[in-house]
């Protein structure tokens, strides 16, 4: 991707925490984060930014397995304007491979807004399929997606 730039959100860099959480709260405006919850989270989770000529164009977050060892979540964040031109694929890719370095895992899951009509279709492309729906404050819908890590990998 000519002048696409995927750095590691680890809480050290305010610009780069700053940008990650800018597209989540915009993705995501009914459970918006704060500088600190960023913070937090790039603990636990791997959290990218994806910077195209310097502009924060989408955000991913890669949770490791927890309750069940065997499932990690891989969700991709691209600003409307920004979709369409592969962004999201080169997030989703590298989320998967980060998925698939943790030992165990042979499912991945993810989360998508009902409302996002092109975040829904990006994940039922990529072999996804639903598992629930639940409310959300604010009357969003989240949808609970999965599959395979075989079959996400083309194996």
């Amino acid at each position: 991707m000519h002048g696409l730039l995927v750095q590691r959100v680890d809480g050290s860099s305010d610009d780069l925490v700053a940008d990650w959480r800018r597209v989540h709260n915009t993705i995501i405006p009914n459970h918006r984060l704060s500088l600190a919850d960023v913070r937090e989270r790039s603990g636990r989770n791997r959290l990218e930014v994806a910077r195209l000529d310097g502009v924060a164009v989408g955000c991913s977050t890669v949770r490791p397995p927890s309750e069940d060892p065997s499932v990690a979540m891989v969700i991709a964040r691209v600003l409307p304007e920004f979709r369409g031109r592969g962004f999201g694929g080169e997030l989703y890719g590298r989320g998967l491979a980060a998925a698939a370095g943790f030992p165990g895992v042979s499912t991945v899951e993810t989360l998508v807004l009902e409302q996002n009509e092109a975040g829904l279709r990006f994940a039922l492309a990529k072999g996804f399929m639903e598992i629930e729906r639940y409310p959300l404050p604010g009357d969003v819908i989240e949808i609970a997606l999965g599959a395979s890590l075989s079959s996400l990998l083309g194996q």
